[in-house]
């Protein structure tokens, strides 16, 4: 059984997509840009941009009753490689250094809304 997962709390999607699907106890999250979602506003910058994206996903996991603790797979886009060091420090502030989820980190030459950064996760529910 599928359930979809969407809160108000992560920017609303932007085309025929679910925020988040939870099947089977597994929750697949759709690549979350910087949008701070009371706004609509893009955060700029790939620090700002980082804490964004994160914070999105977080309130996704929340939605789902689930934490960064239950990610397993991570995908990450990058408009710029050279911003890899500052993304990865700040993505990793917000996981648990004893449950690293699985990962790629890959440039792309466009996203969507032309931001520097989109991520998106798989989570388990243990």
């Amino acid at each position: 059984m599928k359930k979809i997962i969407s809160t108000t709390n992560a920017p609303a999607a932007i085309g025929p997509y679910a925020q988040a699907n939870f099947a089977n106890g597994i929750l697949y999250i759709s690549g979350q840009i910087p949008v701070e979602p009371s706004t609509g506003k893009l955060a700029e910058g790939i620090e700002k941009a980082t804490h964004q994206v994160m914070k999105n996903l977080e309130a996704i996991l929340n939605e789902a009753g689930l934490s960064f603790k239950n990610v397993v797979k991570s995908t990450i886009f990058l408009k710029n490689m050279d911003d890899f060091a500052v993304m990865n420090d700040i993505y990793a502030s917000y996981l648990d250094a004893e449950n690293f989820p699985a990962r790629e980190t890959v440039q792309v030459s466009c996203l969507p809304k032309n931001v520097d950064i989109e991520i998106s996760m798989i989570a388990h529910q243990f």
